[in-house]
């Protein structure tokens, strides 16, 4: 991770409004020579340039902290993979309360080397798909997706998990974020272009009253 100076990474992350320290630089090239090791042997990333890496992964799941003030309370990163966005917004936010739901046991086991390696606390690595998770596992402030898919369901498992007042922050494509934006019983922001991206946005909404 030679290239990744804290000034590069600083640099970098400035378009994402993003200010970082010493201490988030060093976790921050932790976590991508890790990512790049575990990717050898299981499918985490497709994109394996360390300065991509920070735009790409960082960059864009650090940016959803500007569109919408995560900073304490309990937040479900669904499908979570590779830690993406739930574990840079922790690394923001470390009163956060972070649960990672992956369906994949050896994606499990890296995100589980991934908070041990960066040394953050209260994040709880759940091996399951998230509509097995009852509504009695208690109620989410905030649930993050990126890349995941299928965001009606989703949107459907948010409703009965996320407590009074808590929201949705959901990392889309252009048409996705157009079809998400009609879904009935929601009120959504205006979606937000990701810096340096070609039709990437972040769209945060809340289910109706």
């Amino acid at each position: 991770m030679q290239s990744l100076t804290d000034e590069v990474i600083a640099n970098t992350l400035e378009a994402y409004a993003v200010r970082t320290d010493h201490d988030l630089c060093e976790k921050i090239r932790t976590y991508i020579s890790t990512l790049l090791l575990w990717n050898r042997k299981i499918s985490l990333t497709t994109v394996t340039e360390p300065l991509e890496i920070l735009r790409f992964h960082f960059g864009e799941s650090f940016f959803g902290a500007s569109v919408m003030p995560i900073r304490e309370g309990r937040l479900a990163d669904v499908g979570s993979g590779a830690g993406f966005p739930g574990v840079p917004l922790k690394m923001l936010a470390p009163d956060l309360d972070l649960t990672l739901i992956e369906s994949n046991a050896k994606k499990c086991a890296f995100l589980a080397e991934i908070v041990r390696k960066i040394q953050i606390e209260k994040v709880n690595v759940l091996h399951s798909r998230a509509q097995d998770i009852l509504e009695s596992a208690g109620r989410f402030d905030f649930v993050a997706a990126r890349a995941l898919g299928h965001h009606r369901d989703l949107l459907e498992w948010a409703i009965s998990h996320l407590g009074q007042d808590g929201k949705v922050l959901l990392w889309l494509g252009e048409e996705d974020t157009s079809d998400i934006s009609r879904v009935p019983g929601w009120l959504w922001a205006s979606p937000i272009l990701i810096p340096g991206s070609r039709g990437r946005y972040i769209l945060a909404g809340s289910p109706k009253p």
